[in-house]
């Protein structure tokens, strides 16, 4: 009898046990995955009273970088079971923003009163944000990477969102506040598309999921059209793309979202074949000897004058080396005075809508957006 009782003990205590300390039980069942045709780091599930968003690590295969769990603020009581992960109440309606692109995906998305504090405002080409900082909307918490606490503490924000960087070390003394730290790894998506997804999790964070839904449809529709259109012409010229920086030259990797777009712009690319997804780091001899005979050279750059020949000589007399410096074939986007970095991750339509043109000559989408032929 003693042992029957036991039994009975033992298996109530492991039922309840299973109830109260495990995270993936009961509650975590039937959700609702929300479908992504092309981001490959992120993944999110819709519960009941909940949503969990899991980050893979693009760093480190297998692993995840972080998971959050998102509960509306209609719900005035914290689910009891939910999973490990950073509680985040949405829709946000205070934040901290680190780059110019997601402030602009804001814009887009007819959240950007949610915008409390930027970091590194010089690089924000965003006239409305510049506005709202001077009315004192907007606050300047400064340099990213060495931001200004107490003026982040007397927002009270309630999400800050970063970029990770491998093997960064953290976010420093950021990381005590006690804010939830919204990593913003789309940039590590190896699809332009991909990393153009990612704005169906900020519609869910601040509150626009449906308006995020509609604007992804557009940009993928525009995308695709534009891509089958570049396949039915004629291979498209070769391209070379930004230029010396110090010693090095930066060019993007084949498995790049830059590589990916000249692919899909239907161009041709010397470095199409490299495996990496981000930037090469070369030499001028390596460029040269493998992509010096490139028919377009395009480069991207900040300053408050127009780039001329002359200054590019100025910078480095081996640019005459390259066939499309002789030939003139050179397309320049000051990002100074053009929103290219504001623009081109949340739409990427915009951007191969300008490789199209440079790379087919002849063919007119409605002129340039980003870039111009150097004079």
């Amino acid at each position: 009898m003693k042992k029957l009782l036991y039994i009975g003990l033992f298996t109530i205590c492991s039922i309840l046990a299973a109830c109260g300390g495990s995270r993936t039980g009961a509650s975590m069942a039937g959700g609702d995955t929300i479908v992504f045709k092309y981001a490959r780091d992120i993944s999110i599930v819709k519960y009941k009273d909940y949503t969990v968003a899991k980050i893979r690590n693009p760093w480190k295969e297998g692993m995840l970088l972080h998971t959050y769990i998102l509960v509306p603020k209609t719900e005035k009581q914290i689910p009891y079971h939910l999973p490990e992960g950073d509680l985040i109440r949405t829709p946000i309606d205070r934040s901290v923003i680190s780059t110019t692109a997601h402030c602009q995906l804001l814009e887009y998305l007819h959240a950007a009163d949610a915008i409390s504090g930027v970091f590194d405002l010089k690089y924000i080409l965003i006239p409305d944000i510049h506005s709202r900082v001077k009315r004192g909307k907007i606050t300047d918490c400064g340099n990213g990477m060495s931001p200004e606490i107490e003026k982040i503490i007397c927002l009270k924000p309630q999400a800050l969102f970063l970029s990770p960087f491998d093997n960064s070390g953290g976010y420093g003394k950021i990381q005590t506040l006690g804010v939830p730290i919204v990593e913003c790894a789309d940039y590590m998506e190896t699809s332009p598309l991909g990393r153009a997804e990612w704005m169906k999790f900020y519609g869910l964070l601040f509150g626009c999921e449906k308006r995020a839904d509609s604007l992804f449809l557009v940009v993928s529709h525009t995308y695709n059209t534009l891509k089958r259109k570049a396949a039915g012409l004629p291979l498209g010229r070769s391209i070379l793309t930004e230029r010396k920086t110090g010693s090095v030259w930066y060019c993007p990797g084949g498995a790049s979202t830059v590589g990916q777009m000249i692919s899909d712009a239907h161009g041709r690319y010397a470095f199409a074949k490299d495996k990496h997804s981000g930037s090469l780091s070369l030499s001028f001899e390596q460029v040269l000897d493998k992509a010096g005979t490139s028919d377009v050279w395009a480069f991207k750059y900040d300053a408050p004058h127009p780039m001329t020949k002359a200054q590019l000589l100025q910078e480095y007399s081996g640019y005459t080396a390259l066939k499309a410096f002789r030939t003139g074939d050179i397309y320049e986007c000051n990002s100074s005075k053009v929103p290219y970095f504001e623009q081109t991750p949340f739409r990427p339509d915009f951007l191969l809508r300008d490789l199209i043109q440079m790379l087919h000559p002849g063919v007119n989408l409605g002129g340039f957006r980003f870039y111009r032929k150097l004079e």
